[in-house]
């Protein structure tokens, strides 16, 4: 799914219901028509593990069949081919297949492809011309995606630009949006569909490596970036939404973390009012991720060893308590917000500014990694005095000055392969988490403070300020070898 071509947007019956009545929809007559659509398969999904899609889909007496595949790790599908079979499916003619590899791994797996989802929907389709030169299809589906004798519901709208720029897309959805409760989708509903296939529970998504390149311009990479941020955050939304795992709460704050980080990078080269527009809203949401986040820590990390410690006293029963009812009174606030109109506003519109930045700086992306590398590093080694002499408040400005750090690394690791960026990433990441593991004691005294004010929990306290100082020549070494640590961009 090509966002720049084609949004997915998720509705309830509700909603779909009063759809029609929208201004935009009011005066156009839609097109009905049923729709019928197998997704085939082997066994053990060797096509989805391999990004292939293979569909069949009934219109009238004749079975059409396409082959998709994503590439380069985007969303976007190319067909290999697409024609018409006067037969049943499982008759296909792989030979009209283009690619040459893909056509013969089909034709080796012909005896095990089956239907493994089918697709009952009723569809409605409005084609909206806005202005001159714009076409925009709005395709509204509402019905069942099937396997054997389960089966999940389907309401959503597809809006697809037939002729127009990617704004006259967006602009739309954004209308439809803003009278209805619409939520953007980063994959479709045969994507979604094969969690139905093993009955699975959502599953926690992480971070990928982005696909950039040395010769693209730096604004280019900052859009291909600030959308794979966006993905990764997404991937977490149903588990946020209906999981009790914490780890999805985790992911979703790194995502949103990670696309700050990528707002700071950028920060000289991006608009202004983009900056200003979008970064109070994303720092609203880290907020809220890193409260929930905090309390989830302390209590599943930090309270059992605090419990081991004092197992005589009540105050760590107390403290378990506490930091239970808080936990929970977090989770829930986390997931009214990921169901709330305004979180699904920002995705679009976030999403509608990223694809409208414009590209004119010339700057090459492995310039300008190396000079924002640089500078990241000089900052995150900013703090090492103070926090080897156990000031806390520099602890935590170099936990999320080192954070920046590894944020980039991870951004710009496509340009700099080879042993030296491991062995630096791996050092990185060894300080990172002993200087996390020193945050994590930070906070756990102010949550303490909280749970146990004053003299409550006062020895738990000072337990805790102990623990942080005994982690302080761990940390020496670590920052020992990670400055003895070659720096990949400048051998580059």
């Amino acid at each position: 799914m090509d966002i720049r071509s084609e949004l997915c947007l998720s509705l309830t019956p509700g909603v779909a219901g009063r759809l029609a009545k929208h201004l935009l929809l009011s005066e156009v007559a839609p097109v009905c028509e049923e729709v019928i659509e197998s997704c085939y398969d082997t066994q053990d999904f060797r096509l989805q593990r391999a990004h292939v899609r293979l569909l069949c889909r009934k219109k009238g007496a004749v079975w059409l069949a396409s082959l998709g595949r994503v590439v380069g790790g985007r969303d976007d599908e190319v067909v290999f081919a697409e024609w018409a079979a006067a037969v049943e499916p499982a008759h296909l003619d792989f030979s009209l297949v283009g690619d040459g590899r893909t056509r013969e791994w089909l034709e080796s797996l012909r005896d095990d492809l089956r239907p493994v989802l089918s697709r009952s929907a009723t569809r409605n389709v409005w084609l909206l011309e806005r202005h001159a030169g714009v076409r925009v299809e709005l395709a509204l589906d509402r019905g069942w995606m099937v396997h054997a004798d389960r089966r999940q519901a389907i309401c959503e709208i597809a809006l697809r630009l037939l002729s127009g720029s990617v704004q006259d897309l967006f602009a739309a959805a954004r209308e439809l949006q803003s009278e209805f409760s619409l939520h953007p989708e980063a994959t479709n509903s045969f994507e979604r569909g094969y969690r139905l296939l093993a009955e699975a529970s959502p599953q926690v998504v992480r971070a990928l490596p982005v696909e950039i390149h040395a010769g693209m311009t730096s604004s280019a990479a900052f859009g291909v970036i600030a959308l794979a941020c966006l993905k990764h955050l997404q991937g977490n939304e149903q588990g946020v939404r209906e999981a009790d795992d914490c780890e999805f709460v985790h992911q979703a704050r790194v995502a949103v973390r990670r696309l700050r980080s990528a707002m700071r990078i950028w920060r000289r080269r991006l608009p202004i009012d983009f900056v200003s527009s979008f970064d109070p809203r994303w720092q609203a949401l880290a907020g809220q991720l890193g409260e929930a986040r905090h309390w989830d820590a302390f209590l599943n990390a930090t309270v059992p060893m605090i419990a081991a410690a004092f197992p005589e006293g009540s105050e760590s029963s107390r403290l378990a308590n506490y930091a239970q009812r808080r936990c929970a009174i977090n989770r829930e606030a986390v997931r009214s917000t990921f169901q709330s109109d305004d979180y699904s506003s920002l995705l679009l519109e976030f999403t509608a500014a990223v694809l409208a930045l414009p590209d004119r700086n010339p700057e090459r992306l492995d310039a300008f990694a190396s000079a924002c590398l640089d500078r990241r590093a000089k900052k995150a080694g900013h703090f090492l005095t103070e926090v080897l002499a156990g000031d806390a408040a520099a602890a935590r400005l170099r936990r999320v000055s080192d954070k920046r750090l590894c944020d980039a690394l991870l951004f710009f690791a496509p340009l700099f392969r080879g042993q030296t960026l491991l062995d630096y990433q791996f050092a990185a990441r060894r300080l990172q988490e002993v200087i996390g593991r020193l945050n994590e004691l930070a906070v756990a005294v102010d949550l303490t403070e909280e749970a146990l004010p004053g003299e409550q929990g006062g020895a738990i306290r000072s337990w805790l300020e102990g623990q942080a100082s005994e982690l302080l020549p761990v940390l020496s070494g670590c920052l020992k070898k990670f400055q003895q640590r070659a720096v990949p961009w400048q051998e580059q």
